[in-house]
């Protein structure tokens, strides 16, 4: 690994390099059970950076196979997505930036932390509503290569429904922007002579000559976070070809993200909440396609091993979170540990409904 520091920084990388004993314990960790201690954590300082190691990685992989690059933002992913036991590539240290923000949309650099986006989106009365559970430790790189999705989802569906556009490194090493197509757009894309047209040449060939095989494939369920969703990529009704279908969701593995943009959008101005106590879950069934039909904002449950769950992990949280998140959480589940004590409820519903104003929100 020694050879690939000294070949990062002759083609002029300007980020750290880090390969000591800290740093790899440090990033042998995410989220998830696993462990996978790297040999080198690289933290680039700008879209540049990532552009030289991306195509130093593509250009040795022939001789190292085991050689690999693997991109990390919060390291909140709960799956393994980010670690590995080769390169990670860290951006929450430099390439943290919060770009334009309007009350449409929003650009943020992959290692910038949710909860600051959502700073400056809700100074515009906007949000970017697909936010996972971790919002207060995620970042958007991740929020964005996993396709995410959380409480809202329910409304808003998942990540991949809020991206504008991207820019993307592929194994080329050359920064670039993902986003929608019409087909005459399409068209000039695929009729370059360079790496990114046998992309599109590549994905639009599968995507067309397997067309209605594809779409038959599609699951039908309400959040679908699998990642390369090609069933959403060529649409011939409309004429679209949206390359940031398949890679949103792809953890990475098809290029590294070096910006995203948001679309986003009004936060509702009022929200209620609703807590069924269930002291069994015979008729479990039957009360979640009741409230379905009522269709809320976000529905939520979970049982009360989850609840004691939450408790023994409390010091854990409270280091990750921070002081002020955490003491916030701990008074939202005050009313549910105390239900916990008395030996109830078995398990626990959360229904909220938004709404304009407060009438609108009491009759629903």
């Amino acid at each position: 690994m020694e050879e690939i520091k000294q070949e990062l920084v002759r083609r002029g990388f300007k980020g750290e390099l880090d390969d000591s004993a800290e740093a790899k314990e440090t990033y042998s960790h995410d989220a998830s059970m696993f462990e996978l201690r790297p040999e080198l954590v690289i933290m680039p300082m700008d879209a540049e950076d990532v552009q030289i190691a991306t195509k130093l990685v593509a250009d040795k992989k022939t001789d190292l196979p085991n050689l690999s690059l693997t991109g990390r933002s919060a390291g909140t992913d709960m799956a393994g997505g980010a670690i590995n036991e080769s390169i990670i590539m860290s951006f929450t240290q430099h390439m943290n930036n919060i770009g334009h923000v309007s009350a449409t949309e929003g650009t943020a650099q992959p290692g910038v932390y949710y909860r600051d986006y959502e700073v400056e989106t809700l100074k515009q009365g906007s949000l970017m509503p697909s936010y996972p559970a971790s919002r207060d430790m995620a970042a958007i790189g991740g929020i964005a290569n996993n396709n995410s999705g959380g409480e809202k989802s329910l409304e808003y569906g998942k990540t991949a429904d809020w991206i504008k556009e991207l820019k993307m490194v592929f194994a080329d090493g050359i920064e670039r922007v993902v986003k929608p197509l019409s087909k005459s757009e399409l068209d000039a894309k695929m009729a370059q002579q360079d790496f990114e047209s046998e992309v599109y040449r590549g994905i639009f060939d599968l995507c067309d000559k397997n067309y209605d095989v594809i779409k038959a494939a599609k699951p039908n369920v309400s959040k679908n976070s699998m990642g390369y969703g090609i069933w959403d990529v060529w649409d011939r009704e409309t004429g679209l070809f949206d390359l940031t279908r398949l890679i949103v969701g792809g953890e990475g593995t098809l290029g590294m993200m070096t910006e995203v943009t948001f679309k986003l959008t009004p936060k509702r101005a009022h929200s209620g909440l609703l807590v069924f106590f269930m002291r069994d879950t015979a008729k479990l069934g039957e009360v979640i396609n009741t409230v379905l039909a009522a269709k809320p904002a976000t529905f939520e449950g979970f049982d009360d091993q989850t609840l004691i769950l939450f408790f023994k992990l409390m010091p854990s949280l409270l280091k990750t979170m921070g002081v002020v998140p955490f003491v916030q959480l701990l008074l939202s589940l005050i009313p549910q540990a105390f239900m916990l004590v008395k030996g109830y409820p078995k398990f626990i519903l959360m229904v909220e409904f938004n709404g304009d104003t407060t009438d609108e929100v009491e009759q629903k």
